[in-house]
């Protein structure tokens, strides 16, 4: 069933503004798109029904992607609210204090016509019997917290992995039996692969967001077998060149990737085996009224990529509810134009 958009094609490059010509435009020669497992409407059965996956795992695929306003496109857009322990609750809803209450978390991602609602099992759990049924549930199973004096960056067993950090071993045993045990009982597994060390950062620069780093952290994490990855936007490159560490090839500087976004971006992709687990990167933080600007080109860059979809949570709760609504919707939009292809 087609869905109807509100963002035509001379909307979305009035939102882009300067950078319309060269996100709409640029072609990427670096991974041709003809090498990529790419989203559609048979994702599931061309991609993991060939797999080791469990039926019920399928099922669990299928309905998260048959939901919502991007239903059978092979696509994603996902509501993230698990900012009241990784953030504080205090720092993240002081903004809206309607959402201290996890249902209206829930209310925003089903009016915001979601594939998915990620949260916590407090969240999740306060309200499952009333919305279980109307939306997929996606329960984010560990957490960092913000209440050990003095703070401490962990991801303790309370779906995220700090990829580079003191315990990233730890983590990634964690959450490797914690996948193996979701397929077992028939749910679809999705990680936050995200990279974190204090010492990436060099001269100013965080190579944390840096598509060489990041897309060896998405080949680990399909490793340990996640349906899907939760990927910050490539902001850098040559992380391993500059921090001097790891292993890497020149090739993978001078013939897979260039400094622009969507090659960085395809990097990523290719990591996720080739997109056989889908790409969703993260919208990242509210920056006010330059949000949607943010919002959108981030999804014209993941879909140009070849990546599934996007996660946007801060961007979209730290809002009046109708307004987050009309963002998740503008993100949506762009999976949705034939206008924005795959470079």
């Amino acid at each position: 069933m087609a869905t109807a958009t509100a963002t035509s094609l001379s909307k979305l490059e009035s939102i882009l503004g300067t950078d319309a010509k060269s996100l709409l435009e640029h072609k990427c020669e670096t991974i041709l798109k003809s090498q990529l497992h790419l989203p559609g409407p048979d994702f599931v059965t061309r991609i993991f029904a060939t797999s080791d996956r469990p039926t019920r795992v399928l099922r669990s695929l299928e309905s998260l992607f048959d939901h919502g306003r991007l239903a059978g496109t092979g696509y994603l857009s996902i509501l993230p609210v698990d900012q009241g322990i990784e953030h504080s609750a205090g720092a993240s809803f002081s903004a809206n204090p309607a959402y201290f209450d996890g249902e209206k978390i829930v209310e925003l991602a089903i009016e915001g016509g979601c594939n998915a609602v990620a949260s916590t099992f407090g969240v999740l759990g306060s309200v499952a019997r009333k919305y279980a049924h109307k939306i997929p549930f996606i329960c984010k199973i560990n957490h960092n917290e913000l209440l050990t004096y003095p703070n401490k960056y962990d991801q303790i067993r309370f779906g995220t992995i700090y990829f580079g950090s003191p315990e990233s071993d730890r983590q990634i045993q964690e959450i490797s039996a914690a996948f193996h045990e979701a397929h077992e009982l028939g749910m679809a597994t999705v990680l936050w692969c995200y990279v974190r060390n204090p010492a990436f950062t060099k001269d100013g620069v965080n190579y944390e967001v840096a598509a060489d780093l990041t897309g060896q952290a998405n080949h680990m994490g399909v490793t340990i077998e996640a349906d899907i990855i939760k990927q910050k936007l490539p902001e850098t490159n040559r992380g391993y060149e500059v921090l001097k560490f790891g292993k890497t090839s020149s090739k993978v500087y001078d013939k897979l990737s260039t400094d622009h976004p969507i090659d960085l971006t395809r990097y990523q992709v290719a990591n996720c085996y080739m997109g056989r687990s889908g790409l969703i990167n993260s919208g990242g933080a509210s920056s006010g009224e330059s949000d949607l600007k943010e919002a959108v080109k981030t999804a014209v860059i993941n879909k140009r990529a070849g990546g599934t979809g996007l996660i946007t949570g801060r961007k979209a709760f730290m809002r009046p509810m109708s307004e987050g609504i009309q963002l998740l919707n503008a993100v949506q939009d762009v999976y949705l134009m034939d206008e924005v292809t795959v470079a």
